[in-house]
């Protein structure tokens, strides 16, 4: 079996923790800031998951080429395939899902304007194996497209 580090990119609110639930929780460590709280934690998990040989996903933002050089060229030096998944959403639709959430998960809004606002869609050249789509079509289930273009 193929050891794969999945990154996440996209807006709070626009699906990528249920998505892991769907598509990777019994395969896949989920590092998440949100859950380790500091950059410390989520650099131990993540080294170790590598040193491990464990296929992970990194369920945060990643909003920027910069955001996700952080993990990219260390997955690839320990052999991993790296996949990325950019959730494709607009922030109206976020900011909607976001206020449904539970009082507990409910992120600030201002959270959500700043990630909008400096979202970079990733490209193949950062070092990915493939990049895929993702949006929530109809009856809140996901759909994956191919990535069809660079930037």
């Amino acid at each position: 079996m193929a050891k794969d580090v999945v990154i996440f990119m996209g807006m709070q609110a626009s699906g990528k923790s249920t998505f892991y639930k769907e598509r990777f929780f019994r395969t896949h460590v989920r590092i998440n800031l949100d859950m380790l709280r500091t950059r410390r934690r989520e650099e131990l998990l993540f080294n170790a998951c590598l040193t491990a040989g464990q296929s992970l996903v990194v369920d945060n933002t990643n909003g920027t080429q910069a955001d996700r050089s952080r993990y990219i060229p260390a997955a690839k030096e320990a052999g991993f395939r790296v996949v990325g998944y950019y959730f494709k959403s607009n922030l109206e639709d976020c900011l909607r899902r976001n206020a449904a959430r539970p009082a507990e998960e409910v992120i600030p809004e201002g959270g959500l304007y700043a990630i909008h606002g400096r979202l970079e869609e990733p490209a193949l050249a950062e070092g990915f194996a493939e990049l895929f789509y993702v949006r929530i079509g109809p009856e809140h289930t996901f759909v994956v497209e191919e990535w069809r273009h660079e930037v």
